[in-house]
């Protein structure tokens, strides 16, 4: 399906069925309905999306930019589909006075919403909508500080999670599907050489006597075969396009949770792999897990925000098993050139407070190199059968390492980084040996190859000005994704299938928080800019 979309031009004439014009002083006071009643058009000028179409307007419906952009984060802001969002413009009177527009004026498709996403994704400035609002709020004064807390959150994919049987069905007819949009000659090759009686033409499971597990063996081992014979069919041709995708998705799903026993027979395998593509239907989601108790399939939301003004400050979206500091350069980057950068062109350094989960050696000396100051709790080592690892003084730049009971052992360094240090020798005629270790070779201590930078971190997070910092700073994070979660859909939720869309909706939801923060705030335009009441 083509989407005709075009920008048009706001209606800035004075009618007496504005709407808020009608509403007057009822819309309520630091909401974001009424800083974008009254400030909309300094937000959004007509030409604000005008570089997103470059080919000729004529002939086409107009939608003005103010009207789009205004229901874009109202739609976040308030957690709807597009077809909700859509109908809130042409019937809820707070909808329309933000928009501009008068009370009889009706709304659009719902398509056009669609639309725009998809040419912002392509454009040059994809994030446009949440950096123009953190834009006004520096220049009302605010984002001055250089502090960023990090963390991030679970995003709930928009698909069912499949089996193993279901994947390998779906990616079968998946390609079968494509080459036949594709290269029907291929797809009759590939029909050729299916042995099962299946013409994969419909959605889900195939018929099978679950209850009974030779049953279900033996579709396991049919589907996969069916997969490789597909996969033999096609090897050697040159693919492009979508069924290039579709036989690599197939590849993919053929492999990951399968293995061949001792008799060559296809069964599932008891194991998960390690990045496994849990639907055919997205396959960027993933497993995540929030600890080791709590897991969730799909993404994580990741938010870098200022502790001082509580604002957001940037955002990613990965899959959910990817760890948090993966995150780390989107997250640091500075969307605004005129926020400051050094000589070299990076951003500025600033403060970075965060979980454990930044606070791995390589993360750590990765930050420090960069200039960044990083209050980020290193976990303890936790040791069952004796004293921790924690409880040993270790001097990297000594290259020693002492015990509990005062004993001093060098580290031996191994070839790429790090080391071990032994206490073999004092071991036997230890009297702590007990409540030190079992091992008849005694005690060993395995050295980091960030080391160094690892015990300057745990020294500095025992400084009472550390911790009280840390306490006073950190948790600010959780009451924003508080915030960022509240409205489920596109929040805790993913409204629409790939990581690129996700961030799409993650970028517009945090330019709708921040602009609700700043209606709070009392945000206004003055003859000489923005200002904050």
């Amino acid at each position: 399906m083509i989407l005709f979309v075009a920008v048009g031009q706001a209606d800035r004439q004075a009618r007496f069925d504005d709407a808020a014009l009608l509403l007057g002083e009822e819309l309520k006071a630091g909401s974001v309905y009424r800083l974008l009643a009254k400030h909309g058009d300094h937000l959004f000028g007509d030409e604000y999306f005008a570089d997103l179409f470059a080919c000729s307007r004529l002939g086409r419906p107009t939608v003005a930019a103010r009207v789009v952009a205004t229901v874009m984060l109202l739609q976040s802001h308030e957690g709807l589909s597009d077809r909700e969002a859509c109908d809130r413009l042409a019937y809820d009177l707070r909808w329309k006075a933000a928009a501009g527009i008068a009370v009889g004026s009706g709304s659009f498709h719902p398509t056009v919403l669609v639309g725009m996403r998809n040419r912002l994704r392509a454009s040059d400035r994809p994030r446009r909508l949440f950096e123009d609002v953190n834009a006004t709020a520096r220049a009302a004064g605010l984002l001055s500080g250089r502090r960023r807390v990090l963390d991030s959150t679970p995003l709930l994919d928009a698909v069912a999670t499949q089996d193993t049987v279901t994947q390998l069905r779906a990616a079968i007819r998946k390609l079968l599907t494509t080459a036949d949009r594709e290269e029907v000659e291929l797809a009759g090759a590939v029909r050729a050489v299916l042995a099962r009686d299946d013409e994969y033409a419909t959605v889900g499971k195939p018929p099978c006597d679950w209850d009974d597990k030779e049953a279900r063996d033996e579709l396991v081992d049919a589907l996969v075969r069916d997969a490789n014979t597909a996969l033999a069919v096609l090897h050697g041709r040159e693919l492009a396009g979508p069924l290039s995708e579709a036989a690599e998705l197939l590849a993919l799903v053929a492999g990951q949770d399968v293995e061949a026993d001792e008799h060559g027979v296809f069964r599932i395998a008891r194991r998960v792999a390690r990045d496994r593509v849990i639907s055919t239907v997205d396959t960027q989601a993933r497993h995540g897990h929030k600890s080791r108790a709590r897991t969730f399939d799909g993404y994580k939301a990741h938010l870098a925000i200022d502790p001082d003004d509580e604002l957001i400050t940037n955002v990613a979206v990965t899959p959910a098993n990817a760890a948090d500091r993966d995150a780390l350069d989107d997250l640091l980057a500075e969307p605004d050139p005129s926020s400051g950068s050094d000589d070299g062109g990076r951003p500025a350094p600033v403060t970075v407070f965060g979980d454990s989960a930044y606070a791995d050696g390589a993360t750590l000396d990765k930050l420090a190199e960069a200039g960044h100051e990083v209050f980020a709790k290193v976990p303890p080592v936790r040791n069952t059968k004796g004293y921790s690892k924690d409880e040993f003084t270790i001097d990297p730049e000594a290259g020693t390492v002492s015990c509990p009971a005062g004993h001093t052992a060098p580290i031996r360094t191994r070839h790429g980084g790090g080391g071990l240090a032994r206490f073999t020798p004092w071991c036997n005629d230890c009297p702590l040996r007990a409540a030190c270790t079992t091992s008849r070779s005694g005690r060993v201590i395995t050295i980091h190859p960030h080391e160094a930078r690892l015990q300057q971190a745990k020294t500095a997070q025992r400084d009472p000005a550390w911790q009280h910092t840390y306490r006073a700073t950190r948790p600010k994070v959780e009451r924003k994704i508080a915030h960022f979660t509240w409205r489920a859909w596109g929040g805790r939720r993913a409204r629409c299938r790939g990581q690129a869309r996700i961030l799409t909706d993650v970028i517009t939801r945090a330019g709708a928080i921040n602009l609700a923060n700043l209606a709070v705030r009392g945000l206004h335009f003055t003859p000489t800019g923005w200002a904050i009441a």
